[in-house]
């Protein structure tokens, strides 16, 4: 049986060592990319405590170059990948007005750009190769678009949306896509959380330090819907049935929950709980 080769974007901390982790458990040679030096080495010695082949890059998603660089050494080291994580993301929470347009360059920059540049990097590879498997973490944020995550809710809509572009695009060649969108779960992303209000970072840490699922959780949902040839990987029934709300009943009562959402975030500045993730 050929070993897995896996790379991994933001692999160092939260849903990105979780998979990490649990690849690794599997059998498969992970490769982590982020750009915490420390927390790198950490989980680098984890991942060979546990028996894997496993490497460490510097990767910042935000430079075309290290995800370019994190492909060659791929190439060069292990003759290629089966599986690339676009899984590095950032968080911010507020009204819409009260963003400053750095922070949404900030977020377009990590959330988006960074796994079109992680597409870019390694579909010539895969395709190349015959195939392999590309998968881009999204969030609900992207099926369901809350209040007061305006930047969040449109970057990982437009993941959702590059890889509904990329599955038309590549399946022929051999390539599958798949997208995982998880709610709220016990992770580090509050770590990376911009806000102009320091109410909303204190209710964003609240949303996901009192989840009723971690990481490890979430990520062996998500291997195992890669596992079963999903494009679309829901973790969260609640969530997925608010989805499927919105998608089948006529959008005017999708609306008015948002609205109804968007008032009580006004008077109580507290946040609906439908669409976090890693």
């Amino acid at each position: 049986m050929t070993t897995q080769r896996v790379f991994i974007t933001g692999g160092a901390s939260g849903l990105g060592r979780a998979l990490a982790e649990g690849y690794a458990r599997d059998g498969a040679q992970v490769c982590i990319g982020d750009v915490n030096a420390a927390r790198g080495a950490e989980t680098l010695a984890a991942l060979q405590a546990l028996g894997a082949t496993a490497h460490y890059l510097h990767c910042d998603v935000t430079r075309e170059g290290d995800l370019h660089g994190a492909a060659e050494w791929m190439l060069a080291q292990w003759g290629g990948v089966d599986l690339v994580v676009n899984n590095a993301g950032v968080a911010d929470m507020g009204p819409v007005e009260a963003m400053p347009i750095a922070d949404w360059q900030w977020m377009i920059d990590i959330n988006l750009l960074g796994v079109v540049r992680g597409c870019k990097a390694f579909a010539p590879i895969l395709r190349r190769q015959g195939g392999g498997t590309i998968l881009n973490i999204a969030s609900m944020a992207g099926l369901i678009h809350p209040p007061y995550a305006a930047a969040y809710n449109a970057t990982k809509a437009a993941v959702v949306a590059l890889s509904e572009t990329l599955k038309a695009e590549l399946e022929a060649d051999g390539i599958r896509i798949a997208v995982a969108c998880p709610a709220f779960f016990r992770t580090n992303l509050s770590e990376s959380l911009r806000s102009t209000d320091p109410r909303y970072a204190r209710w964003m840490r609240k949303l996901v330090d009192e989840a009723s699922i971690g990481a490890d959780e979430i990520a062996a949902m998500i291997r195992d819907g890669v596992a079963r040839g999903e494009f679309r990987i829901l973790t969260h029934a609640s969530a997925k049935r608010f989805w499927m709300l919105k998608r089948l009943l006529p959008y005017r009562f999708y609306e008015a929950a948002m609205r109804r959402a968007g008032q009580g975030g006004r008077a109580k500045k507290k946040p609906i709980a439908v669409g976090g993730k890693a």
